[in-house]
């Protein structure tokens, strides 16, 4: 069946990407775009760039950004000491497009691609600031050694009423029966088809761009869904994930509710994870290295996998949680992980083993939220796999119940995440030490404007009574 946008055009459709200059060209012309959105993703996962006109682009495909956008917060501002400190001048940088990552842009009014760029700098140096370079970096750490990681994302989110007034609390949207959802639907098909005629955009959207969704579901929050997206490659998929956040957004909006991935954004209802399914296979033969193929029993490699998680995770827990809002979340009893252990199929623990095939054995990191930049989860996850697998670790024992009253072994707030990252020599050694100078004084500044809000909490309890 032909996809429809909102105003009932056939979206054309779209294989995913081009392999040189001049596919993309043909591509374009095929589609007859009249601009196309150049951009780089930023620490917060959010996309900055320019439009350029399609001849502009192709007249001179790379562009220059700013140093300074790495250093950008969520709030737009910039911890002016650091940036000073790391880039005196604000030169700018080169943006080279990746052109598999070309497609259209469904929602846009005029014919309008999208193409996701690397940054590097006037000498040809990659920009270790860069999220996507800092995925890149650990990727290529593993085909040193002749291995090809793989993840798969799931990705939860709420379906909430517009809210132009941030002193208002979110409400849960109006489905198609006129009410809102008053208790948890996990799982529930009725549920979801309150929003049919919105996922059936998602899924016409994400066709149009060569996004492929494994399956959607009813989460246990009130307009709480998830999607999760098929296994492959690390970078592809992060490219996925930042995408497809994009993606239903603008399907939402386009039905006149907002959709949004914060980590916890009602008051008693669960938070939103992005939890990722990690395993590696041998670059050349694809055989999965955390199953021995002379008897289908777990390797060496797939324990110290997970010990490597057990240990570094806690280092990396600001870049699976990089907001004030992520570590409501992560509390006792509330559908998510307070610490690292593992446990067989366990949802309780921080990271569990789901039944599979030998072939398909893995590991699922629960403990990201799902407001975490994708490509910064995605590479802090396989960089604690993998020092474990080249430090030998061993895991502790598996958690054969639940992990809830377990101890707190995650940090407790942003700041403290924050310093134990700094801290961490093998973090920054695997992830740069120029990114995590600019991550972790990003992370600061937003912490400071967030101390600036006084929240309706302390007007209730402070205000008359101390």
């Amino acid at each position: 069946m032909a996809k429809q946008d909102k105003k009932g055009t056939k979206l054309p459709q779209n294989e995913r990407g081009a392999a040189n200059i001049e596919a993309a060209r043909a591509f374009v012309d095929a589609h007859g775009i009249e601009d196309i959105e150049c951009f780089v993703p930023n620490q917060a996962g959010v996309a900055r760039g320019k439009m350029m006109p399609t001849e502009k682009f192709f007249g001179s495909p790379n562009l220059s950004l700013p140093g300074a956008i790495f250093y950008q917060t969520i709030s737009g501002d910039y911890p002016d000491d650091v940036v000073d400190k790391e880039m005196p001048t604000d030169g700018d940088l080169i943006l080279e497009p990746d052109l598999s990552t070309l497609t259209v842009v469904p929602w846009a009014s005029d014919p309008t691609a999208q193409i996701i760029h690397d940054a590097y700098f006037r000498d040809g140096r990659p920009v270790e600031t860069s999220p996507r370079q800092v995925l890149k970096r650990v990727v290529d750490m593993y085909r040193q050694r002749g291995w090809q990681p793989i993840v798969a994302p799931e990705i939860e989110f709420y379906l909430v009423k517009r809210n132009t007034d941030p002193d208002y609390p979110l409400e849960p949207p109006i489905g198609r029966s006129g009410r809102p959802e008053i208790g948890r639907q996990a799982y529930s098909i009725a549920a979801v088809n309150e929003f049919d005629a919105l996922f059936d955009l998602i899924y016409d959207y994400s066709e149009a761009q060569g996004l492929e969704i494994d399956t959607l579901i009813h989460e246990e929050g009130a307009g709480q869904m998830e999607i999760n997206l098929r296994h492959g490659d690390p970078i592809d998929l992060a490219d996925q994930v930042f995408l497809f956040k994009r993606t239903i957004r603008e399907a939402a909006m386009a039905h006149d509710m907002y959709a949004t991935f914060m980590a916890k954004p009602i008051a008693h209802q669960p938070g939103s994870a992005m939890h990722i399914h990690m395993s590696v296979v041998d670059a050349k033969t694809g055989a999965n290295i955390f199953t021995n193929p002379a008897d289908g029993q777990p390797t060496p490699e797939f324990f110290s996998y997970i010990a490597g998680l057990q240990t570094h995770l806690p280092a990396a827990m600001a870049m699976l949680a990089p907001y004030v809002n992520s570590y409501r979340r992560l509390t006792r009893h509330s559908t998510a992980p307070i610490n690292t252990r593992w446990g067989y199929d366990n949802r309780t623990t921080g990271l569990r083993v789901p039944p599979s095939s030998p072939e398909a054995r893995r590991v699922e990191n629960r403990v990201p939220s799902s407001d975490a930049n994708p490509y910064l989860a995605i590479a802090a996850s396989l960089a604690c796999g993998l020092l474990g697998i080249d430090r030998r670790l061993r895991p502790g024992e598996p958690v054969p119940g639940s992990a809830y009253d377990l101890e707190h072994d995650l940090p407790l707030g942003l700041l403290e995440a924050v310093a134990a990252l700094e801290e961490s020599e093998a973090m920054r050694e695997i992830l740069g030490e120029s990114f995590v100078r600019a991550f972790t004084a990003v992370k600061r500044s937003e912490f400071e404007t967030f101390m600036e809000v006084i929240s309706p909490w302390e007007r209730e309890y402070l205000l008359l009574n101390v």
